[in-house]
């Protein structure tokens, strides 16, 4: 008769196999995390320069002019804001009877999103650049 040992575990073919296959998995999902993850944190700064370019017109109806200093706008104390996660900073520029509102990226985010490491927005709601602005 011929007798097998049952044996208990995983052999190291199969270990291996399962690495592999968690590797592959990671491969592919690691990018798409952090594409995820630098397009979300991007979504701040179009916000932001939407709700400061509202103010600079409330202002502007208030005072027939606008503001190159964020802080007259009743968000802050100084003249470059920051956005609340730390993610942008952004600046006014007014000439004559316009404004620019820039928001610069920070840290990691200028980074991970060099495509979109300053986006605008002006008085007449030019928008650039445009993949940035995602609707």
């Amino acid at each position: 008769m011929n007798k097998q040992k049952k044996s208990y575990g995983f052999t190291l073919i199969e270990l291996l196999i399962t690495v592999a296959i968690i590797g592959i998995l990671a491969g592919v999902a690691y990018p798409s995390y952090n594409d995820f993850v630098v397009r979300n944190n991007r979504a701040e700064a179009p916000r932001e320069l939407v709700r400061l370019a509202n103010l600079q017109e409330q202002l502007f109806v208030d005072s027939r002019a606008y503001t190159a200093n964020i802080s007259e706008l009743g968000v802050g104390s100084v003249a470059v804001w920051e956005t609340p996660s730390g993610y942008y900073k952004i600046s006014s520029v007014v000439v004559n009877s316009t404004f620019t509102l820039t928001a610069t990226a920070q840290g990691t985010q200028a980074t991970n999103d060099a495509a979109c490491s300053a986006i605008t927005l002006t008085d007449t709601g030019k928008k650039l650049p445009l993949i940035c602005w995602e609707e």
